[in-house]
């Protein structure tokens, strides 16, 4: 049956037991592990304990399929530009949306509220910057005559700074009408300005693609730049209450990527036995970027940065400095999770949504929103919690159909557990329900069928005392696998296998009967050395377990005309083996190799699977070699012809030798030495009154030798 096996980091079960063939344990009590399931009303802290979240409350949707920008007014009203059709959308704090106004172009890429609370709205492609009033009536403000409007942002003394793509240059805007000529602060090198951002002291910040600057313009407009990022684009920049600066850096451009895709992630782990030998990959570094999807960096006051936050797996798609000054929020795609970094690097996943990519984050006041550019969703999030939140664990595959045990958990507060179990890789309609676990103290039995497929599920309810969820263990047991035998390789004759000396494992564990790969031991096995054996036919063979369990070998034979196989070799544990040839008669035979799992089942429970190979020659006999005839003399050339055959096999190749000189090769008659008979012709120089030897060697195909003689002179 299985190893008694625990899903650690990475959720894939690694060996812990002390005896194979029984029970594995199914555990989630990390962060990463607890990340791959899906969250609804719950936040995962930094070290994976599931608590109820604030609340996530749809305020207004827009009926657009993308919301690329928004911000907040002083008044508390929401503004939200949506890509598809260039709208507007104005939400009151109220919750009341409308539409606000409807520009002529696609996108509405960036929305900025200037110093006396009028609304400005970039357009792309091919776009303008409007100014738009209380009333919602847009007139044209700035026409850049650029392809793509990025960003906006409102500086200190007022005007409004525009940045854009595919020229790479910032405009900076005091009054409506402005040309772009005099307009212009700044022509970058870059081919895309895609974030701006300014604080109180005068400063702005752009955050340019395809080199992933942050670039800072003092308040008499030079240029410095704060980061060179190995990721490509920095998408957003934050400006934080102590005048830190947050900057979001991706690795795909999003000014080129396609439109995004609301498809989640897969969530379904299996039981694999680990190989010993491939280490799992050390974690990174935070500041370890060469494989990072996204990126937060915090730039301080001196210029000096900071990497707070990395990913290879999460694209970040927006930030929101935290007011508390601690950190920022970032909104991802997948899944439409919101996660908390603070200074020091922790995180925790405030709240998941299900629409998607979180575009934007604002705030004003306690009020928080974020938005969502896959369904054009606003949401409102918290400051009071969720009444109950749910969380849904990936879905065990146990690759085969596997009896429950008991579920056990680490808990606090009002926490329910339930499980379902099936037999599709994704749960359906022929899943079984979800059923409660009865709780006996803090572990039951899981009260689901037999199956391959299991999940569970936690629901939190209630503030005091404040549910939490640390840790769950599901014990199963997977239904026993026969093992197969996939292949088996003959080698050539003569060629025999000699077992190199095991690899050294501590007595102790030898004795224990605890897996060496828990030690950090490769459990593979040494290969043999290759040597020459006369008359030896060995062979080796692969066979797999997927039950992990370990395997013994019976090997038999028998010759082709024979009805049954005879036991050769029982109980080994090495997958080859060399025959003594030369102890059997010439003839085809078959070898048959049978697997068996007994080593760690009960005899009740144990299985084999068998393979039998191609047929393969036994020859020890020599091949015959007899001269023809009388060698025939003509002019200085004497011509010897030979008959060679060989009834267990076939004639291979042939070579001479004169009066026991070299050796030289020559060909049948027929011009390939490939049948039981062949004729050969050697034909020799020979000097009047000389005596010469000439023998001719022949070898069969298994390499045995036989050779024949024949003397000539010239009269």
């Amino acid at each position: 049956m299985k190893n008694l096996f625990t899903l650690f980091a990475v959720l894939v079960l690694t060996t812990i037991s002390t005896v194979q063939g029984q029970t594995s344990i199914w555990s989630i009590d990390s962060r990463a592990e607890v990340l791959k399931g899906d969250s609804q009303g719950v936040s995962i802290e930094s070290n994976g304990t599931i608590s109820i979240a604030p609340r996530l409350s749809r305020m207004f949707e827009t009926g657009q399929p993308f919301v690329w920008s928004g911000v907040i007014d002083a008044g508390g009203n929401v503004y939200l530009g949506t890509g598809g059709d260039g709208r507007v959308f104005k939400i009151t704090p109220a919750g009341t949306g409308s539409l606000f106004t409807d520009l002529a172009e696609l996108n509405v890429s960036a929305l900025a509220i200037g110093r006396n609370g009028e609304l400005y709205a970039a357009t792309s492609p091919d776009g303008k910057v409007y100014r738009i009033d209380a009333g919602g009536k847009a007139d044209v403000y700035f026409e850049p005559k650029e392809k793509y409007i990025w960003s906006l942002a409102v500086m200190a003394d007022g005007s409004l700074a525009v940045g854009t793509g595919e020229s790479g240059k910032i405009y900076r805007v005091r009054a409506a009408g402005a040309l772009p000529a005099a307009a212009l602060m700044f022509d970058t090198s870059e081919t895309h300005i895609i974030s701006l951002a300014a604080d109180q002291k005068g400063n702005l910040f752009a955050g340019t693609d395809p080199n992933g600057l942050v670039i800072r313009f003092g308040p008499d407009g030079r240029p410095f730049a704060l980061i060179d990022s190995p990721l490509r684009e920095i998408h957003e920049v934050s400006v934080g209450p102590d005048g830190s600066i947050y900057a979001l850096a991706i690795a795909e451009s999003v000014a080129n990527a396609p439109t995004p895709s609301a498809t989640p992630a897969g969530n379904s782990v299996s039981v694999d036995k680990p190989n010993p030998a491939q280490a799992e990959a050390p974690p990174k570094s935070r500041y370890d970027l060469s494989a990072a999807k996204s990126a937060v960096y915090r730039i301080y006051a001196d210029g000096a940065n900071d990497v707070i936050w990395s990913s290879p797996t999460v694209t970040g798609f927006s930030i929101y400095a935290h007011q508390t000054g601690n950190g920022v929020l970032i909104g991802t795609s997948e899944k439409g999770r919101i996660y908390s970094v603070r200074n020091d690097g922790s995180e925790t996943l405030v709240s998941q949504s299900d629409a998607g990519q979180v575009s934007t984050i604002f705030s004003t006041g306690s009020n928080l929103y974020a938005a969502s550019s896959n369904q054009g969703i606003l949401f409102k999030i918290g400051p009071e919690p969720v009444a109950e939140g749910r969380y849904e664990s990936p879905i065990l595959d146990a690759r085969s159909s596997a009896s429950w045990g008991r579920i056990w958990w680490r808990s606090a507060g009002s926490v329910v557990l339930e499980t379902r179990s099936g037999n599709t890789e994704l749960p359906n309609e022929t899943w079984s329900s979800w059923e409660t676990v009865r709780t006996e103290g803090s572990s039951s039995r899981v009260p689901s069928p037999i199956s391959r497929f299991l999940q569970w599920r936690a629901t939190l309810k209630g503030a005091t005392p404040r549910p939490t969820l640390n840790e769950v263990n599901v014990a199963f047991l997977g239904r026993n696998i026969a093992p197969e035998v996939l292949s088996i390789t003959m080698l050539p004759p003569n060629v025999g296998l000699i077992a190199n000396p095991p690899m050294q494992i501590d007595p102790n564990i030898e004795l224990s009967g605890i897996d060496p790969a828990v030690f950090g031991i490769p459990v593979q096995q040494v290969p043999p050395r290759r040597a020459y054996q006369r008359g030896a036919a060995a062979f080796q063979w692969l066979a797999e377990d997927r039950n992990g369990d370990k395997l013994v070998y019976d090997i038999y034979f028998k010759e082709a005309a024979d009805r049954d196989y005879k036991l050769l070799k029982a109980n080994i544990a090495d997958n080859f083996y060399s025959l003594d040839g030369q102890s059997l008669a010439d003839g085809r035979y078959t070898i048959k190799i049978v697997a068996r799992d007994s080593v760690t089942n009960p005899a009740s429970l144990a299985l084999s699977g068998e393979r039998v190979s191609d047929a393969f020659t036994i020859d020890n006999t020599q091949p015959s070699v007899l001269v023809s005839g009388q060698p025939q003399v003509a002019g200085d050339l004497a011509r010897i012809v030979f008959l060679a055959s060989d009834r267990a096999s076939y004639v291979s190749r042939a070579e001479y030798s004169i009066d026991g000189g070299t050796w030289l090769t020559v060909f049948p008659d027929d011009g390939i030495a490939d049948g039981p008979d062949e004729r050969f012709t050697v034909e020799v120089p020979i000097r009047p009154g000389n005596e010469s030897s000439v023998t001719l060697r022949v070898y069969d195909s298994n390499g045995n030798a036989g050779s024949a003689r024949a003397t000539v002179r010239k009269p």
